[in-house]
Order: C-alpha cells, then structure tokens, then sequence
C-alpha cells in the first residue's frame, strides 16, 4: 500500500536517530517522521504553485504546533483544546525560521509553509531539536529549492567549576539539563555555523567557544552527511523559480543607470549618525528615482534596486574604507547614558540611551502566586520572573496600530529574559514574583540589548539583589566573498539599524563580568566561520565591560538594599508537612482570618525536600510591621506548646469556672478561675470579659492534649 514508505537510521550524539517517509501526508512537497529516544516530530512543508504578486521577499512561515496528547495531558481553559501558541512554541518556531530563511534562493516568492507537529515527547529528549532536524529534511527532500540542509543540536555544560572548565555534553538528558549552566542552541551547514542561541550562567568566551565547536563538529560529521544520503535517495526534483516577463526583459543596465543617476545623492544622505536627517534626506531622492525610471521598469525592480544601491554604498564604505555611516570607528561605541528613578511610585526604572536607541524598563515585584502558569508540552509549568517587549510604530516614526506583541517582541523580551536570568536570586533569598517591562521608545539599532542593559539598571533600582549586572551589545558583519575561502569580512560593533539592513549579520552577546549569559545570532549570510565567532566574542566581551564600568556603574552601582516603600513587603517562614493544615485550615479558613486580621497575602508553597514534605508560607504586604506579626502568627501555629510557654491570648468564652483563651492561630486553653488572678476571684468577669488580650503562660497540658493556661504565674 505505501510503495514509497522508506525508514532511516543513524546514530547522533550516541543515540539513535530514525527518520520515517512515504507512509503519511502524501500531499505535502516534502514531510518525515523524526523519532529520537520516544519523541517523535512530523514536519511538512508545502508551496505555493505560483510566485505572489508584488512582493520583495519570501513569503516563508514557520509553526512549531505543540499538542498536549504528546505528554498525556489535556488542555486547560474553557474550551479544552490547544489555542494559540505558547511562547516556547513561538520561540522554537523562530529557531527553526532564522538558519533556514538564508539558505532559500533570494529570487524565491512563492509561499511556504512549514509545519512542526509534536507527537510524542519523551522527557529525556526535548521536541525543539528534533523539529529543527525534521523540518530541514522536509525542505530537502522536498521539490522546493534551498540551499541546505542544515543540522540543529543542544549543548550543555556540566562540573562548569571543574579544572578544565566543566564537561561539554551534546544533546543532554533530563538529569543533565538541571545541573547545565550552559542551555545552547547550534545550527549549521556542511561548512559553516548558522545559528546559535544560548542561555548560561556567566559561561566564558573559550568554554562557549569550545561548546560551538563541539556542536558544528558532531552536526557536520553525523547529521548532514545523513540528510544528504536521505535526499540523494528519495529527494524530489527541483522545481524552477518563475520569472516575471518584465524582469526577464528588463536591461542589465538599470541598477547600473539608477547608480549612476543618483548614487553621489545617496552618499550624502546617508552620511549621518542621525536616523531621522538620513530618511529626510533619502526620500527626495526615491522621489527622483521613480520619477526617471518608472516609465521604463516595474516599480517593485526600481525600489529593489534603490535597496541595493543604498545597500551597495553601505558595504562599499565598510569594505574599502573603513568607513561607518555615523563616522564611528569600527569598534567604538555610540554615545551612551543609563539613569534609574525614572518614574514616581513604580518599583523600579531605568532608562538606557545608546545612540537614537532608547529603551525604559520598568520593574514591578509581586507575591511569588503572581507569576505566570504556564500550560505547554514542556516539564516547565510555571514561572516567577517575566520579561515582556514592547516595540511601539512610534519608536521607528512610523504609524501603525497595535495588534499586541508579535513573534519579534516575544523572541526579544525571551532574549532579555535568559540574558538575567542567571544573575536572579532564588525564590527563597528574594521570595517575589518578578516581572520586567521594556518599552522601546526609539529605535536605531539594537533594542533588545538595550532593553538588558534597561532592565539591569530597573532591577537594582527596585532592590533586587541581583548577583551581577548585566549588559548586552551586538556584532555586525559585511563579507565580501566567501569569508572560509578567500572572501574578506569586516566585524563591527554597536550595529545601527541601516547597518543591520544592510548588512550580513546581528550577533548579540549579554553577560557579567565574569562571563556570558545569552547569546542570539541572526544571519543573512550562509553561515560564520569559527575566526568570525570568535572575533564577535571578544569584541563585545570588551565592550560590554565598557558598558558595565563607565555606564552604568555610574548610574547605580549596586541593588538598592530595601525595596520601594510602594512595592509588597515579603517575609517567609517553612512549615513542617503535617502542619500545613493547622495554617490552612478547614476550607481555607485560618489563613482567610490570618490575611484579614494583618492586612497581608499569603501564599503556600508545598515542597518535598530531602525527602520531606516542607511547607514555604509567603507573607506580603505593604506594612513590614504587619507582615512580621503575621509571620510569628503562623509560627505560633505550628510550634508545639509547651510548658513555661508565655503568650498573649484573646478571650473567647467566659464560663464560671473559668475563660478560655485563644493563645495561638487555633489553639486555646483555659484559664481556670483560680488561676486568673493572685488573689482569690468571685466572677470571672471581674478579671477579664471576652474580646479581651490578656498574657497567659501554660501551666500544663494533659493526656488528651488540653492545656491549662495562667495569668496569675505571671503576676
């Protein structure tokens, strides 16, 4: 029945790969099952018959669908089924697109689709890398043209304080995924690396280098060669990219007459550090262009041509002069300004100033139940620290309504996110919830390393004992040629937009001091070589201590050492297993009356440690005073009585025998008439009516466990 059913296999990273064809999806241009340990991802793909119609890039999707029956769960919310995507979807979706986009013919205008669907997860094996392997073998066994295939693979990082910097471990189970203090993403083609993303705990520049090393080398010598003997096997022939008539007639000459035309007036106009004077300046220019050529081209070939003229004078300057649009040096830095207490009553602010780029991170602190929960595929079911981006139309000039955040605001703000991540104290040094929000309010180049540097100064600002402060700054690069062969290329720090428009690559490192924290490299070219990866990492090594030392130090050299007096005041305490009821209370009632009598929050957090089933009570509010009564409160209701014990109790009964107190949260004794007073007492209410706080001691406590208080051992 599947005549063109075909398994392969081969061993990557020490286990098993299986890549499974022709059984399913016979419509897609291209689809595979990949199975690794039991995860297991279908991707496909699928063009369009015809080029779109007046565009000027390639209309590429790229989905990575999560479903939940992959981990045996069924989806939360109302509706019971999987909705949008969830961030990690987006993120791997974004993963995937970036090493692959490049490699797809410049020319290519028909829409593709390509489809990631996770069947089956097995926890040792993350979904994200078998997707990225599927998706590459889809394309290249597909009839569509591309340039690959490219292979994908995790690194960790485990002993990291080990003499000789810690084991490199390639595609790391679970157990090694905890200890990691590396969390790296490498992509790459037969000869170069085209992707890396990575988290890690001040990891420094030899280590990352030798995990990128590592990762290339094991991609190169198991993976491509395998996908390549899949497609030399079963892939499909290419189809040919369509021609417009227009473009197929069109003179060789025009880009060459447009240069001609107008090619001294673009210098011009771009030579200036200035965004907004250098897009005054282009237009007129535009203007002239497609009021001399349009009669004789199609408008769409006129505008690509003035993108490569100006592209054409960028790189021209770069290349042979030396020569950046703003004049800088090719390792200087634009001019730089950090301040923090932006904004009144907020917890904390920063606003960080690099060039025309400009971003305002704004930090807020929350009791640790107001942090996210999360509902994906992953072991991850909540988090404590948000990052979120905003990237407004009016930061660039331009004028757009908001739709909320895109892919881009998300993958910005994850990036930001994992650049702090490791310098954040635990949930038990710093028991808040987190969240940071950086709003871009100019745009020129390098906003989500701003938006670090912005959310460092707000952190410190709001009292947050980070460990270290972190800055970020981006790498850019122009190669002329191929760079692993004879070709040249020029690496250049703090990247402006129109460098980055027009040049190959954005290569943006974050960290410490002591070492590097995040990593993501976007490309435009078919890949780095390892001397250019090497040369980006020392160079924004450099600046970035720059940026810490003579930046933002100045601003404010380290945490805050109490949080704003607007912001919730976070006292904890543990509580044993068994006595996380006594807090609790039937239906919730004690901890109701406790929130109520203080004026406070308080969350429950049980744990099993060493063990041990360990309640962590979370107190938050804004009177310090109240949060600490509180505190002694819960305490009072777990500690164990004892004899000698002094408290002070509420009176809640008065019989003629005696009154019986509340000493702690739900406890009482009594106070037997005789023992209210030194001297001999009638009426109970002549010593103490209910309502009444009175100091108390425990005399004794029987066998059934009643206890028997005294005021007069006090008297």
């Amino acid at each position: 029945m599947f005549d063109n059913h075909s398994i392969f296999e081969t061993t990557f990273a020490g286990r098993q790969l299986l890549v499974e064809t022709g059984k399913t999806c016979e419509l897609s241009n291209g689809s595979c099952w990949v199975k690794y340990g039991d995860t297991v991802v279908m991707a496909n793909v699928t063009a369009s018959p015809k080029p779109r119609e007046g565009i000027d890039f390639l209309p590429l999707s790229v989905d990575f669908e999560e479903r939940m029956y992959a981990v045996g769960k069924i989806p939360g919310g109302y509706l019971k089924r999987e909705g949008r995507a969830s961030e990690k979807a987006i993120l791997t979706s974004r993963v995937v697109d970036r090493p692959m986009r490049p490699l797809f013919p410049k020319d290519l205008r028909n829409d593709i689709a390509l489809v990631m669907t996770v069947l089956a997860v097995d926890p040792e094996v993350p979904p994200e890398i078998i997707g990225m392997i599927g998706a590459s073998i889809a394309v290249s066994i597909s009839d569509i043209p591309w340039n690959g295939p490219i292979g994908g693979i995790s690194v960790g990082l485990v002993d990291a304080g080990s003499p000789g910097g810690g084991e490199i471990v390639l595609m790391p189970n679970a157990e090694q995924r905890a200890k990691s203090d590396l969390q790296l993403t490498v992509s790459s083609s037969e000869r170069k690396v085209v992707m890396i993303e990575a988290g890690a705990n001040e990891v420094d520049d030899e280590t990352m280098l030798r995990a990128i090393s590592a990762a290339h080398a094991e991609i190169t010598s198991s993976l491509i060669p395998f996908i390549k003997d899949i497609t030399a096997k079963i892939g499909k022939k290419k189809f040919e990219i369509e021609k417009k008539e227009i473009e197929k007639d069109m003179p060789l000459f025009l880009f060459d007459n447009i240069k001609n035309f107008a090619v001294d007036r673009v210098r011009f106009a771009l030579d200036t550090d200035d965004k907004n004077v250098r897009e005054a300046r282009l237009q007129p220019v535009k203007d002239d262009i497609h009021a001399n050529f349009d009669n004789i081209a199609d408008v769409v070939l006129v505008d690509e041509c003035i993108y490569n003229l100006q592209k054409f004078v960028v790189r021209k300057w770069l290349l042979e002069e030396g020569k950046r649009v703003d004049g800088r040096g090719m390792d200087e830095l634009r001019p730089l300004a950090a301040e923090v207490e932006i904004l009144p009553r907020v917890h904390g602010s920063g606003l960080f100033t690099r060039g025309q780029t400009q971003v305002l991170t704004v930090a807020t602190l929350g009791s640790v139940k107001d942090g996210q929960r999360l509902d994906g595929i992953d072991e991850e079911t909540e988090k404590r620290y948000m990052h979120h981006y905003n990237f407004p139309s009016y930061s660039v000039g331009e004028t757009k309504v908001s739709r909320g955040p895109g892919r881009r605001e998300i993958g910005h703000g994850a990036l930001a996110q994992r650049a702090l991540e490791p310098v954040l104290p635990s949930v038990d040094e710093f028991p808040y919830a987190i969240r940071l929000v950086s709003e871009i309010l100019s745009s020129n180049g390098s906003t989500s390393q701003g938006a670090i540097c912005g959310s460092t100064l707000a952190l410190m600002d709001a009292g947050v004992p980070i460990k270290a402060p972190v800055a970020g700054i981006s790498c850019g690069l122009i190669t002329e040629g191929d760079p692993a062969e004879d070709g040249r290329f020029i690496t250049m720090l703090d990247i402006q937009g129109v460098e980055d428009f027009f040049g190959d690559m954005d290569f943006k490192v974050a960290g410490t001091h002591k070492g590097i924290t995040a990593i993501q490299m976007d490309l435009k070219v078919d890949g780095l070589t390892p001397e250019i990866i090497r040369e980006a990492i020392e160079k924004t090594h450099r600046a970035r201590v720059y940026i810490l030392d003579e930046v933002m130090k100045k601003a404010i050299s380290e945490p805050r050492a109490s949080v704003s007096e607007f912001a919730p005041k976070m006292l904890q305490t543990v509580v044993p297993g068994d006595k996380i009821r006594d807090v609790i209370g039937s239906g919730g009632k004690v901890i109701q009356k406790l929130s109520a009598d203080y004026g406070v929050h308080i969350d429950v957090d049980e744990r099993d440690e060493d063990g041990k089933t360990v309640g962590h009570v979370y107190v938050s509010g804004i009177d310090i005073e109240k949060a600490r009564a509180c505190i002694e409160a819960i305490n009072s209701i777990v500690r164990v009585p004892e004899i000698g014990e002094i408290y002070k109790g509420k009176v809640l009964r008065v019989k003629d025998f005696g009154a019986f107190v509340e000493f702690a949260t739900g406890k009482e004794g009594m106070v037997h008439i005789s023992e209210l007073a030194n001297h001999r007492v009638e009426k109970v209410e002549d010593i103490c009516r209910e309502g009444d706080i009175i100091d108390v001691k425990i005399i004794k406590i029987d066998a059934q466990g009643k206890i028997g208080l005294s005021r007069k051992a006090l008297l």
